[in-house]
C-alpha cells in the first residue's frame, strides 16, 4: 500500500458487512493526512540533500559563529583568570596585614 494514498476504512459505528464510504469530514481528514505524508517526504529529501551537500552560505555562517564563540570563550577564560588572580592577591594582602 502506498503511504501517500491512505486507505479509507469504515467507521467503527458502521452497520453491515461491507466497507462504507467515509463521511465528508473523514475524507477531509484522510486527504490532510495524505498531504502531510507528501510534505514530510519532501522535507526529508531536502534535509538529506542538505546533510549530504551543505551549502556555502551555511558553512560561512557556521565559520562566523565559530569565530564569535571562540572569542567569547577566550574572554570568559580571561575574566575567570583575572578574578582568581585578584582573589589570590587579596588573600596575600590579608595574610600580610594579619601577620604584621
Amino acid at each position: 500500500m502506498d503511504a501517500a494514498q491512505p486507505r479509507a476504512t469504515a467507521p467503527s459505528h458502521a452497520q453491515g458487512g461491507g466497507e462504507a464510504e467515509p463521511t465528508p469530514l473523514e475524507q477531509d481528514v484522510l486527504n490532510e493526512y495524505a498531504k502531510l505524508v507528501g510534505n514530510l517526504d519532501n522535507l526529508s529529501s531536502i534535509l538529506a540533500e542538505l546533510a549530504a551537500n551543505p551549502s556555502v552560505e551555511i558553512l560561512d555562517a557556521l565559520r562566523g559563529l565559530e569565530r564569535k564563540t571562540t572569542t567569547v570563550f577566550t574572554l570568559l577564560k580571561a575574566s575567570v583568570y583575572s578574578i582568581v588572580l585578584q582573589q589570590e592577591i587579596y588573600g596575600e594582602d590579608e595574610q600580610q596585614q594579619g601577620g604584621s
